[in-house]
């Protein structure tokens, strides 16, 4: 059990039968009386943001939330499969609870999946994924001032900026969190 001196951003709780996160937290202490909580909350489940005022003696309950490691293995129309590596379990996820996360899936990419009571809510990806170039334009000829870049397509088709001296066919570390290139791989 929580108590309202317990919320913090980042915090993940069970309000109503369903998961949320602090995505802001303020605190208050009046001249005279209670202490307040401001916080922001995003529904875990459907993304919804509210904000809700707590005094010093509310209490709630932590998110029954569980984190396993998935493997992605293929897209099925708006359907995602992932695996369990360890029981082979297989889950499939609609479009809409992976997000931007379907930029930088490709077979076989482990990731963590968030689970609520038993159900899946969303993956997590790691913080640098390998892509190939699969559509890049070549630099233009003068175009060289310091920091230009070009959009290339990658494998997933996911377009981003990057230096004029990427080809096509070559394999790129890209972060997840930006969406931004970060170097080549060799």
């Amino acid at each position: 059990m929580l108590t309202a001196s317990d919320l913090r951003k980042g915090l993940k709780l069970e309000i109503d039968g369903e998961p949320y996160l602090v995505v802001d937290f303020e605190f208050s202490k009046p001249g005279k009386g209670q202490a307040l909580y401001r916080c922001r909350l995003k529904n875990m489940i459907t993304g919804a943001q509210f904000d809700r005022t707590y005094r010093s003696g509310d209490k709630f309950n932590a998110a029954d939330l569980e984190e396993q490691s998935m493997e992605f293995l293929y897209k099925d129309g708006s359907r995602y499969t992932f695996m369990n590596t360890s029981s082979y379990e297989q889950i499939e996820l609609l479009e809409e609870h992976v997000g931007d996360a379907i930029n930088y899936l490709t077979e076989n990419l482990v990731v963590d999946m968030l689970l609520f009571q038993g159900r899946p809510i969303g993956i997590s990806l790691p913080n640098f994924v390998e892509l190939k170039v699969v559509q890049a334009d070549p630099g233009i000829k003068g175009d060289t001032a310091a920091g230009a870049t070009k959009p290339v397509t990658l494998e997933t088709g996911f377009v981003i900026q990057v230096p004029l001296f990427i080809e096509e066919g070559e394999l790129l570390k890209v972060d997840t969190r930006s969406g931004s290139y970060v170097e080549r791989v060799k």
